[in-house]
């Protein structure tokens, strides 16, 4: 599936890759509408169709990921509703044991979210999965998100990871195309993001639904830089 031997850099997703997608989800889709429609007077329906609309116009953006302009537009502690659920937040099932196998490899292991850094912040604090990464980068530092080629340009910048012996994981497909576009050369998907729901198809990359499949080549190809 994956030529270990030629990766030296993990480019990491957080929600869906590491996290269970299922917290994001639930709070965007019920979580969110339910209190937005007992603010603003309007029935959970009426509320759901405005939120929707709204994140189907910033999809993509930095906007669309920003606490700060979510509260603007809803009025809403958007960080202080998550808390409300925050007994959602967990890793994947199988992410410890493929992290760690990452880390002991000797490998760069990186972070790159396009989650606001308050929220990464909140899931740092309830799974500590800042000890499984050497960088942890939300785009919000780059003011672009990972579906823009812009993007991929300023944290190579910054980082200066080669692109021949990178690897990217994500769970978005237009993400890992636009990771594709710029010249990643090692791509894999996630197929099963959220553990609530069925999974994704992919036909263009590789894809797992169990980092657990890695394992034994991870830890057989320990790399040396």
């Amino acid at each position: 599936m994956l030529d270990w031997s030629k990766i030296s850099t993990v480019l990491l997703d957080m929600d869906g890759t590491i996290l269970d997608l299922h917290f994001d989800n639930h709070f965007w889709l019920h979580h969110l509408p339910k209190r937005y429609s007992e603010l603003h007077g309007v029935s959970l329906e009426n509320a759901k169709k405005t939120l929707l609309s709204h994140y189907t116009k910033v999809a993509g953006t930095i906007d669309w990921y920003c606490l700060d302009y979510w509260a603007q537009q809803t009025q809403l502690s958007i960080t202080d509703l998550k808390r409300e659920i925050q007994h959602l937040i967990q890793l994947r099932s199988d992410a410890h044991d493929f992290l760690v196998a990452l880390k002991s490899s000797g490998r760069d292991i990186v972070l790159v979210t396009n989650a606001h850094p308050d929220s990464l912040s909140l899931k740092i604090e309830r799974t500590s999965l800042d000890k499984y990464f050497d960088t942890l980068y939300s785009t919000h530092e780059f003011g672009v998100t990972k579906e823009s080629q812009i993007l991929w340009q300023r944290l190579q910048a910054k980082h200066g990871f080669a692109l021949e012996s990178t690897l990217f994981v994500d769970d978005s497909l237009v993400i890992l195309d636009s990771a594709k576009k710029y010249g990643i050369a090692h791509i894999l998907a996630v197929a099963n993001p959220d553990s609530k729901k069925e999974d994704n198809a992919f036909n263009d990359y590789p894809s797992i639904t169990d980092y657990g499949v890695l394992l034994a080549e991870i830890n057989n190809s320990k790399w040396r830089s």
